[in-house]
C-alpha cells in the first residue's frame, strides 16, 4: 500500500516550494495570532521577573534539545526522498524507524543532561530554587516531545498540508491553556505544565499522522528491522553526525545568548531578551517555513531533476528569501517598539534595542535558506558544518566584546554570527553550484568512502 496523496501538486520545483510554504504559512498565520495572544497573557500576568524565570527554563530546555535532539528529520528527507521516488516503502520505513530509535536515544541522553544541568548549575542562571523540580520535568517532557522522525516522514512525502493541522494543536492549546490559567491563577509552574502536555500531545499526533499517510512504511515490521537501514543508506552515519553537529552549533547561536544574558545580567534582562527574541522569530516565521519546503524540494530535485534546473531552483529561492528579509528588518525598525509594548506592556518597551539586531540575525538565516540544502544534497554537508563553526567563533567573540553593553550587546553578537554564517555558507554553496555547472560534481548522493561500505551510528 503506497502513501496516501489527496492533493494536486505543482509541476515545477519552485511552484511546489511556494505551494508547500503556502500550506505552512496558513497554519502558522493562525498560530502566530494565537502566539501573540498567549505571549501577551504570559508577559502581563507573570511580570518581567517571573517571565524571566519562565524564559530561562524554556531556554534551558531548548538548549538540551539542541544537544540531545538529533534532527533526524533531515536524515529522513535526505535519504528517504530517493526511496519515495522509487516507491520503495520498505526501505523508507526502515529508515524512518531507525531515526525514531535515534530520537528515543537522544531523549534518554537529554534527561540525564537535564538532571546535571538543573540540579548542578541552576544557580549560575539565577534560577529560583523553587522552580528546579518543575524545570527538570519540563525539560524531560520537551525532549520526549521532539519527535523529529515522523516530521521527516511527512516532509519526505511532501504532505505539508496535513502537517498544518497537527501543528495547529500547539498554538491553539497554548492559547486555551493560557486563558484558563489566567482566570484560575497564573504561575510559572502552571504555564510550564500546560506547555509540556501540549507538546507531548503534538508528538503523539505526528506519529499517528505518519502512520496514516504511509502505513506501508510506519509499522512494527520495519521497526524491528531498523538496523538494515544502516546498510541500505551508504554514508548515513557520516551525514547524521555532520548534520547533528551543525544543528547543535546553530542552536547554540540561537539559544546560548539567552542563557548568557540570564547568567551575566540577570533574570529580568533574560525576560526582556526572550520577548524580543520571540517577536523577531514571529516576524521572520516565513524563514523557517520556507526552509522546510526548500529542504524537501531540493532533496527531491537531487534525484529527479537535471543539474541546470537544480541550480535555477537554488538561485530563485535565495532571491525570494533575500527580498523578504529586507521587508522584515524594515518592519522591526519602524514598528518594533510599538509591538513590544502592545504584547508585553510598558515594561518591555526597552526590548527595541534587542529586537532590531535579533531580527537582522534571523533575516540572514532567511536569506541563506537554500544554501544548506544545496550542500547537503550534493554530499557536501561538511562544508555547512565548517560555516556553522565559523559562526560560533564569531558569536563567542561578539559576546566577549559586546556583553558588557547588556542584553542588546548579546543580540548584536547574534547578528554578527548570522552575518558571518551567511557569507561563509553562501560562498560554499555558490562554489558548489559552479561545480555543478561544469559537471565536476553531479546532483546525486555522495559515493561512500572505499573503507566505508555501510556507515554505522556510534
Amino acid at each position: 500500500m503506497s502513501p496516501k496523496r489527496h492533493r494536486h501538486e505543482s509541476s515545477t520545483p519552485l511552484g511546489r516550494i511556494l505551494q508547500n510554504t503556502a500550506w505552512l504559512l496558513g497554519g502558522k498565520g493562525f498560530g502566530a495570532v494565537c502566539g501573540i495572544g498567549y505571549l501577551a497573557i504570559l508577559t502581563r500576568t507573570l511580570g518581567l521577573k517571573d517571565f524571566g524565570h519562565f524564559s530561562l527554563i524554556f531556554g534551558t530546555a531548548q538548549a538540551l534539545i539542541a544537544i540531545a535532539g538529533f534532527q533526524t528529520w533531515r536524515v529522513v528527507v535526505r535519504y528517504g526522498s530517493e526511496h519515495v521516488h522509487n516507491h520503495d516503502w520498505s526501505k523508507f520505513g526502515r529508515l524512518g524507524m531507525l531515526c525514531g530509535v535515534l530520537d528515543a536515544l537522544g531523549a534518554v541522553m537529554g534527561c540525564g543532561l537535564a538532571a546535571i544541568l538543573i540540579y548542578g548549575f541552576a544557580h549560575m542562571l539565577d534560577l529560583n530554587p523553587l522552580y528546579m523540580n518543575t524545570a527538570f520535568w519540563f525539560c524531560c517532557a520537551s525532549l520526549w516531545a521532539l519527535v523529529s522522525a515522523p516530521t521527516g516522514i511527512v516532509r519526505a512525502l511532501h504532505r505539508f498540508d496535513m502537517a498544518v493541522y497537527v501543528e495547529a494543536v500547539v498554538p491553539t492549546g497554548r492559547l486555551i491553556a493560557a486563558l484558563v490559567i489566567w482566570l484560575t491563577g497564573p504561575t510559572v509552574g502552571r504555564f510550564l505544565l500546560a506547555w509540556a502536555a501540549i507538546d507531548l500531545l503534538e508528538a503523539l499526533l505526528y506519529w499517528i499522522m505518519a502512520r496514516r499517510l504511509a502505513p506501508a512504511a510506519v509499522n512494527l515490521r520495519n521497526f524491528l528491522q531498523w538496523r538494515q537501514a544502516l546498510a541500505e543508506n551508504p554514508g548515513i552515519g557520516r551525514f547524521f553526525m555532520v548534520t547533528y553537529v551543525g544543528s547543535t552549533l546553530d542552536a547554540a547561536v540561537k539559544n546560548g545568548p539567552l542563557l548568557v544574558v540570564g547568567a551575566w545580567v540577570g533574570t529580568k534582562a533574560a525576560g526582556l531578551y526572550r520577548l524580543a527574541s520571540q517577536l523577531s522569530q514571529a516576524l521572520t516565521k516565513l524563514s523557517s517555513l520556507l526552509t522546510r519546503s526548500v529542504y524537501a524540494e531540493v532533496a527531491r530535485a537531487r534525484v529527479s531533476s537535471q543539474a541546470g534546473e537544480f541550480r535555477k531552483l537554488a538561485l530563485q529561492t535565495s532571491k525570494i528569501a533575500g527580498l523578504g528579509g529586507v521587508v522584515v528588518v524594515a518592519v522591526a525598525i519602524l514598528l518594533g517598539k510599538e509591538l513590544l509594548a502592545l504584547i508585553g506592556g510598558d515594561a518591555f518597551e526597552r526590548g527595541e534595542a534587542i529586537l532590531v539586531p535579533l531580527t537582522l540575525a534571523a533575516c540572514f538565516d532567511f536569506a541563506s535558506v537554500a544554501f544548506e540544502p544545496v550542500l547537503h544534497s550534493t554530499g557536501r554537508a561538511q562544508a555547512s558544518l565548517v560555516a556553522r563553526l565559523i559562526s560560533v567563533v564569531a558569536l563567542v567573540l561578539g559576546l566577549v566584546f559586546f556583553i558588557p553593553i547588556g542584553p542588546s550587546g548579546a543580540a548584536w553578537a547574534v547578528a554578527l554570527a548570522g552575518a558571518v554564517s551567511y557569507l561563509a555558507m553562501g560562498a560554499m554553496a555558490w562554489h558548489t553550484l559552479r561545480l555543478i555547472d561544469r559537471d565536476e560534481i553531479r546532483v546525486i548522493d555522495a559515493e561512500p568512502e572505499p573503507d566505508e561500505p555501510g556507515s554505522t551510528v556510534e
